[in-house]
């Protein structure tokens, strides 16, 4: 787990001007201070690195579940008479390749995601190609006049997206599930 002090920061950088003088790396004596406190050094950035690598948001978008290091407070319902775990909880991600969007109804597939009472959703959101006719839509998605509207839903075991009109021109569409376990 990444260490809370870094998380809570507001962003996570890794500076990118540390210079080091190669020759006096060479001249430098290995039992020396001078070495010693190069040693030091080179342990510190290591660890910084990888502490902002464990704090950032991975842009990977897999079909299954992953860990996509996004960090969201401790569980509320976790105080000092539980046993809960008070660390701050990582967030899981998955793609569900939807397909072709439905025709004025509701369509559901299946998303794989174990779902327990201690499952709350981070993130439900798609995106929608018609790729005939070069045509591209958020989802959910609010028209202006309330006709063309589209919602996405999820239950236990399925997402389900539900069209007010004929949307079966978008033949695809990929849904983005964020959830967090505990």
């Amino acid at each position: 787990m990444a260490n809370n002090n870094l998380a809570i920061l507001y962003g996570a950088f890794v500076p990118t001007n540390n210079i080091w003088d190669v020759q006096q790396i060479y001249s430098t004596e290995v039992t020396s201070p001078e070495f010693k406190e190069l040693l030091v050094r080179l342990y510190q950035n290591i660890n910084n690195i990888a502490l902002v690598l464990n704090v950032k948001d991975s842009a990977i978008y897999p079909l299954q579940e992953f860990v996509n290091g996004q960090l969201w407070f401790q569980n509320p319902s976790y105080n000092s008479s539980t046993a809960g775990d008070a660390s701050l909880r990582q967030v899981f991600r998955i793609v569900i390749n939807f397909g072709v969007l439905p025709v004025t109804t509701s369509k559901s597939v299946a998303h794989t995601i174990p779902i327990t009472p201690m499952t709350t959703f981070t993130r439900i959101y798609a995106t929608a190609s018609d790729t005939t006719g070069n045509n591209y839509l958020p989802i959910p998605y609010a028209s202006a006049s309330g006709t063309d509207n589209i919602q996405i839903d999820v239950n236990a075991t399925n997402v389900t997206i539900t069209t007010a009109s004929d949307r079966s021109n978008f033949n695809i569409c990929y849904c983005i599930l964020e959830y967090i376990q505990s």
